[in-house]
């Protein structure tokens, strides 16, 4: 195979399979080196794309305009590729079994449009086999065509961290595996273009997508024993903050903190693992216990702000609240499988409607989503409590001042701040009643 030497040559092309916050800054980077085709059965947002807008924000709109990125929407246009890249989202079911839907789809798409030699390297977080097993006999059958004869497969599991602007495509070390010794040393040449790290050579494509698997795991059942530290600590009136600032003062203690688990990677990939692990006939303890706390927390953090209210002396059925902040991380606008959701679910259970602010997010997502509407953060007013969900820079630049002004007169001033943004003593030196996790 001499596929790197032919797109680097541009006797051929490269394709990326999915233009969203992980495959777009993907298809960027790989476009200022080699002749690159950007695809996505959405066609709405091609046309961003070529109109120079990125909804994304994680490459922004020069970066679009700037990029040979050939965007379309015309699957054909794969044909011209000999080495395509899948970077679809793997979510989970209501029942949180893996939803193979997006990765099955794109497998079939790129199937009717292979070429004969060509790689196609699955970066979608899956269970260890998902691309042997499932999508190998996918790209079969579309394509007519042998996998190991007439072409090849490999894994290269993403590491996009959305709205992180430090830790990048190119600053972040790059598994890579291929289902033999060929296949792997062409896709590591490839990416070797782009990822300045470097690239680590799984020694199969089994190990690359275990290895993707567990990493946000990992984080899942570290932040899992911090909410339990908060929720234990909240009972003792100690401040988990506090706590972990003391411990932190050792060299080996790891720096994790409470928090709400949301996004498509660490309160979804721990569900791939464990849903391969009881088809073989494992139960899982650790993971799914982790992920039991994870998903209360938006719950906790509701009944907690109710708490405070009653606290307070403010009627709680029909309070007003504002929530700031509604994606699932900071100063990044995607909103898929946000947790600030569960929060407002809650309050609604107990009487209240809150009022939500989000000056990054996606608000058509959010609408499409969760039928929420936001109103501007300058406009609220007259609130009974405030909850500070989500970090964004913009209220992290928010001054004691600003908040005042979001509150009823006269009462006393009911504040949530999740991720713990705030100087807690300046706070109730203020009067306020001020509850973080």
């Amino acid at each position: 195979m001499k596929i790197y030497e032919d797109i680097v040559n541009k006797r051929s092309k490269l394709a990326l399979v999915g233009l969203g916050y992980v495959g777009m800054p993907i298809a960027v980077a790989f476009s200022a080196h080699v002749p690159t085709i950007g695809f996505d059965i959405n066609s709405e947002k091609i046309e961003k794309y070529k109109a120079g807008k990125d909804p994304t924000n994680e490459v922004g709109d020069e970066g679009v305009k700037n990029c040979s990125v050939e965007f379309t929407s015309d699957e054909k246009r794969l044909k011209e590729a000999s080495f395509i890249i899948v970077a679809v989202p793997t979510p989970v079911n209501t029942d949180h079994t893996p939803d193979l839907t997006p990765v099955e789809g794109a497998s079939h798409v790129v199937g009717r449009n292979l070429q004969k030699g060509a790689i196609v390297v699955y970066e979608s977080t899956v269970y260890p086999g998902v691309t042997e097993d499932i999508c190998v006999p996918i790209l079969e059958k579309e394509s007519g065509l042998r996998c190991g004869v007439d072409f090849k497969v490999g894994y290269s599991p993403e590491r996009i961290n959305p709205g992180d602007k430090v830790h990048r495509l190119e600053t972040i070390t790059k598994i890579v595996s291929g289902m033999d010794d060929e296949s792997l040393n062409e896709i590591a040449e490839m990416y070797s273009l782009v990822v300045k790290a470097g690239v680590y050579r799984a020694e199969t494509i089994k190990v690359a997508e275990a290895a993707k698997v567990i990493e946000n795991s990992q984080r899942d059942i570290n932040i899992a024993f911090m909410n339990e530290l908060s929720m234990i600590f909240n009972r003792m009136g100690i401040d988990t903050l506090s706590v972990l600032k003391a411990a932190g003062t050792k060299w080996n203690f790891l720096p994790f903190k409470p928090g709400l688990v949301g996004g498509h990677c660490i309160g979804i990939d721990p569900y791939y693992l464990t849903y391969k692990a009881e088809e073989l006939g494992y139960h899982s303890q650790i993971i799914l216990s982790g992920r039991r706390i994870n998903d209360d927390m938006g719950k906790y953090a509701a009944e907690c702000l109710v708490k405070n209210l009653i606290k307070a002396e403010i009627s709680v059925r029909g309070a007003r609240v504002a929530i700031l902040g509604f994606t699932f991380k900071e100063n990044c606008p995607d909103t898929r499988n946000t947790k600030v959701i569960d929060i407002v679910k809650e309050l609604r259970e107990y009487g209240i409607d809150p009022v939500v602010a989000d000056p990054e997010a996606d608000s058509a997502e959010a609408k499409s989503l969760y039928g929420i509407d936001f109103v501007k953060t300058e406009d609220i007013k007259d609130c009974d409590a405030v909850i500070l969900a989500v970090c964004h820079k913009a209220f992290e630049e928010m001054t004691e001042e600003d908040l005042s002004k979001m509150f009823k007169k006269g009462q006393k001033k009911v504040l949530s701040d999740i991720k713990g943004m705030l100087d807690r003593k300046e706070y109730e030196e203020k009067g306020y009643l001020y509850w973080r996790l």
